[in-house]
């Protein structure tokens, strides 16, 4: 007899509040004003593998800082890396730099390039004399390995996906789950994706927000840990069929004016938020964080010798900290309580975390009533 589907929903509609900090209007990333998302999922064929042709169980997720793509006035940026077993090109040129110069993009592992290769002829398109006149263009393109759901031989993320998920960004309410670059991802041993989150500080704190946008795809089933409680021992049933130890991206947004060293910390408290939810960052695990201000800016065409921005004093960014790890850990969440369960390639199974069960156990634990 088939099991019927549960409704998803996000982890508050559960009744569950993560930390003390509210959330913004949207809970999302794009809370954030000007943050931008836009998503497209590539889920075709089942069965057995046909190398290069299918099943496909992936997608592309792009975060645009704001809205003329970072390029002419990049925002400060900052990046902390947790576990390096994967990559997010151009984080150096963050490094160095402590800018972002154009969207983010999330994939699959072997997808990189084709990705970023389309992020190339899409900013041109918005920027023609990109590379002529102006400076050239290193594309940020954040993987995690989606092969146990996915054919991932077959490169099936296309140009033309990537442009559509750009054209398309858009502020607002953001999909979540088994959605773009999380179609073949897995958490914990569940079905997992995209998640977001946000918070929104009191006045007295600044009043700034910090949204989060996480790609899940990490831990093993006996790590997971929902709002304090052990849930994954709780549930050791319906193990997904194939799954690496896994990788996850996290991208941080303000609009608190925060310079880079102050991004590449409040980068490194989102990996506090992943703890929360019982990672561990294993060896084979890759877990990076990309942070930007959407207020401090950098303009291209400045030419004063001595610039003045605005900028965080340095002791009042404590709740910025305690904000994103609230934020992450909810954003994780959100992602197992939104995917929906995927059958992938060679018929592999990653089913979606019980909700009706978790709801039970949440009760028994006092979490909820």
């Amino acid at each position: 007899m088939a099991r019927k589907a549960q409704k998803r929903c996000r982890v508050r509609d559960l009744g569950v509040t993560i930390g003390k900090h509210k959330p913004g209007q949207f809970n999302a990333i794009t809370d954030v004003a000007g943050v931008r998302v836009g998503q497209v999922t590539v889920s075709f064929g089942k069965g057995k593998v046909k190398r290069g042709c299918g099943p496909a169980r992936t997608g592309v997720t792009a975060i645009l800082p704001d809205k003329d793509s970072s390029w002419d006035n990049m925002v400060t940026a900052g990046t902390f890396v947790l576990n390096g077993n994967g990559v997010v090109t151009g984080t150096d040129l963050i490094k160095v730099w402590g800018a972002l110069q154009g969207p983010i993009l999330l994939t699959n592992t072997l997808n990189v390039w084709k990705v970023g290769d389309a992020a190339v002829d899409w900013m041109i398109r918005q920027h023609p004399e990109l590379g002529i006149t102006e400076d050239t263009y290193i594309p940020i393109v954040g993987e995690c390995d989606d092969s146990s759901l996915n054919e991932i031989q077959g490169r099936h993320v296309k140009a033309r996906h990537v442009k559509a998920a750009l054209d398309k960004a858009s502020s607002g309410p953001v999909a979540e789950g088994d959605v773009g670059a999380g179609k073949g991802m897995i958490c914990y041993d569940f079905k997992g994706g995209i998640g977001t989150a946000s918070r929104k500080l009191g006045k007295d704190e600044g009043g700034y927000t910090v949204g989060v946008l996480v790609n899940c795809n990490q831990g093993n089933r006996d790590q997971l840990i929902f709002a304090g409680i052990p849930l994954g021992r709780l549930i050791p049933e319906e193990v997904a069929d194939e799954h690496s130890e896994g990788s996850i991206c996290i991208i941080v947004a303000t609009d608190a004016p925060l310079n880079p060293l102050q991004l590449q910390n409040l980068a490194t408290r989102a990996a506090m938020g992943l703890a929360r939810t019982g990672s561990s960052a294993a060896y084979f695990s890759g877990d990076f964080v990309v942070a930007f201000s959407t207020t401090r800016k950098i303009s291209r065409k400045a030419r004063r010798k001595v610039m003045v921005r605005p900028e965080v004093e340095d002791t009042r960014v404590s709740p910025l900290y305690e904000a994103v790890v609230e934020a992450t850990e909810e954003a994780i969440l959100n992602s197992l309580c939104m995917a929906k369960t995927v059958v992938g390639r060679d018929d592999n199974k990653a089913v979606a975390l019980p909700l009706t069960k978790t709801v039970a156990l949440l009760k028994r634990h006092r979490l909820i009533s």
